[in-house]
Order: structure tokens, then C-alpha cells, then sequence
């Protein structure tokens, strides 16, 4: 059974800086398709960046240049840097992973439980 688990998020002031992380357990054997995702109140879920399995990056417009995603491949774990953050930057933000484990068929997706981020003064 795959899990994934986030943790990082919470209250910052404007400019500041968040680390999100998001670590999955199971039988995983590879990995493919990296990406966050958030959902700000009354808005639709957008991808704010993706790492493919090749190391390809790609980021929102809205966020180029702050945020940075990465991956350690041993813990399975996957980042996301959030640096100059803004009040528009607050969501709630989803790991989402593109895998297959030992058990599986093929690929599956799988998403984190969310994290709340919050950027007020």
C-alpha cells in the first residue's frame, strides 16, 4: 500500500520561505512523475511544478524563479523550495506521484493529503 505523506507547511510572512516536503512508503519501485499541485479557496486545483523522471523541470509561470521542486531519490521523497513567497501564493498544496510498485500492473497515481501554506503579515 503506497502512502504519501507531506509535511512543511504552515504561516509565513510575505517574503519568507517554506520547504514542503512529501515522502512516500510502500513497495515503490520506481518513481516517473513528479509534480505539485494547489488549491487556493474558490479556485481550481493548478500544477505549480512538475520533475520528470528524465530531471526535466517546469514551473507556473506564476512561481518561476521562487520555487524550485527536487527529489531524493533514496528517501523517495520529493521538495518543493517556496522562497520570496506572496499572499497569493496560499493554498492548500498536493504532492502528486506518478510510480509503480512491486505489486502493481503498471503506473498509478497517487496524491498527498495536502498541506496548508498561508502567507500573511
Amino acid at each position: 500500500q503506497v502512502q504519501l505523506v507531506e509535511s512543511g507547511g504552515g504561516l509565513v510572512q510575505p517574503g519568507g520561505s517554506l520547504k514542503l516536503s512529501c515522502a512516500a512508503s510502500g513497495n515503490i519501485i520506481g518513481i516517473y512523475d513528479m509534480r505539485w499541485y494547489r488549491q487556493a479557496p474558490g479556485k481550481q486545483r493548478e500544477q505549480v511544478a512538475r520533475l520528470t523522471n528524465g530531471g526535466v523541470t517546469k514551473y507556473a509561470d506564476s512561481v518561476k524563479g521562487r520555487f524550485t521542486i527536487s527529489k531524493d531519490n533514496p528517501k523517495n521523497t520529493i521538495y518543493l523550495q517556496m522562497n520570496n513567497l506572496k499572499p497569493e501564493d496560499t493554498a492548500v498544496y498536493y504532492c502528486n506521484l506518478d510510480l509503480m510498485t512491486s505489486t502493481s500492473a503498471g503506473r498509478d497515481d497517487y496524491w498527498g493529503q495536502g498541506t496548508q501554506v498561508t502567507v500573511s503579515s
